[in-house]
């Protein structure tokens, strides 16, 4: 597991956050997997300040095996590291640094399993996409399905190795993520009943979101295999006012709807407009410009693959691994099941439980977990 562990810690070591760029990362990965003998091809963002990773070692006339990860990591501001989170630190089994579960350490295995087969015939291609922006929406990554749909012969299968404790994970929940702006009046706030707080406006916002997330609970749709197993209605982000003695005139609201895959997310979306449209409604005769704008940030769909299918033998198989599993946190899975109709599980090293915390670490024996179920990988596509 060495070359595992090295290659993990130059991908830790690249500060690859959402909001900057990750190119370092996908150039210096592009020259070790041509070095190894494999095809890459570079998918930019608009802006060209990012940039998937398509990679094929093997034959690629053939339906061969797709490894999906994202290079991207989440903030450490105002987290309580004891270590650097950009330096690799191995202590008592366990490899800390920020990425190294969500989920530079199944790209580092990935990436030496490449190595690893370079020179070896394979009767079936060996895929690896690196995607970025993950973490705001799985955004990147649907600039490479539309390259892929494209591609002559597809992948036969996928595997998406986000954290599941090496558990074959068949279904996630999909997400929409909204913004919405509270246009209120503002005013001296001795006068404040004379303006319109836009952040009364959110708040009863708020409310109305705790109604129908109570509702759901309650009434809707559920599925005792998930962790949490019902639709959520989330609030994350508020922002509003200038001054204590200001009545605002400007708030936002940033929320989330992490829905089940049999729970579709059109009538929830409709209940939070129709939950804006009823405050604005009651507040207008008295302050005309008050309004309230929604907007999508993100949206990805739920993966939802058949415990059945031919891809979860194939991969438990890999595994050694009886058991499957669902998780409630998205991937970029449900986009290439929907997109490209392509059979995907979910499989990788270490817990979701880890992942955007201080301290985040991957234990070695999961490194290790992943490097046996990739080497068997290689073993089925010789």
């Amino acid at each position: 597991m060495t070359a595992t562990i090295d290659i993990l810690e130059r991908l830790i070591a690249f500060r690859t956050v959402s909001r900057d760029s990750n190119l370092e990362l996908i150039r210096w990965a592009q020259e070790r997997l041509e070095a190894a003998g494999a095809v890459t091809r570079l998918v930019p963002s608009d802006d060209g300040r990012k940039a998937n990773l398509f990679a094929t070692l093997g034959p690629p006339q053939v339906p061969g095996v797709l490894l999906s990860g994202h290079s991207d990591v989440v903030p450490v501001e105002g987290q309580a590291w004891t270590s650097d989170p950009f330096r690799l630190t191995r202590r008592d089994g366990r490899l800390y640094g920020r990425g190294s579960a969500d989920m530079k350490g199944f790209i580092a295995s990935a990436l030496a399993l490449v190595e690893r087969a370079a020179g070896r015939p394979l009767a079936r291609p060996l895929h690896l996409a690196l995607s970025y922006d993950e973490e705001v929406g799985c955004l990147g990554v649907r600039r490479l399905i539309e390259m892929m749909a494209a591609l002559p012969v597809r992948p036969r299968f996928c595997i998406v190795g986000e954290p599941t404790m090496m558990q074959v994970v068949t279904a996630h929940k999909g997400k929409t993520a909204l913004s919405v702006e509270c246009h209120g009046v503002e005013c001296h706030s001795s006068l404040a009943p004379q303006g319109l707080n836009a952040i009364h406006m959110a708040a009863d916002l708020l409310t109305g979101l705790r109604r129908i997330q109570d509702r759901v609970r309650r009434d809707g749709v559920r599925d005792e295999g998930y962790a949490v197993p019902w639709t959520t209605v989330h609030a994350g982000v508020i922002h509003g006012g200038e001054a204590l003695n200001i009545v605002p005139n400007r708030c936002r609201l940033d929320l989330e709807i992490r829905h089940l895959p049999q729970d579709p997310v059109e009538p929830l979306l409709e209940e939070v407009h129709a939950e804006a449209e009823a405050i604005v409604g009651r507040l207008r005769p008295d302050f005309p410009s008050g309004a309230m704008t929604i907007s999508e940030l993100s949206s990805y769909p739920a993966l939802d693959t058949d415990t059945d299918a031919e891809v979860v033998a194939f991969v438990k198989g890999l595994t050694g691994g009886n058991s499957t599993g669902k998780v409630s946190f998205g991937t970029e899975g449900g986009l290439f099941q929907r997109s490209l109709s392509m059979p995907t599980v979910v499989c990788g090293p270490g817990s979701i439980g880890e992942a955007h915390k201080p301290d985040e670490f991957v234990a070695e024996d999961q490194l290790a977990a992943c490097d046996r179920m990739l080497e068997s990988l290689l073993e089925t596509l010789r």
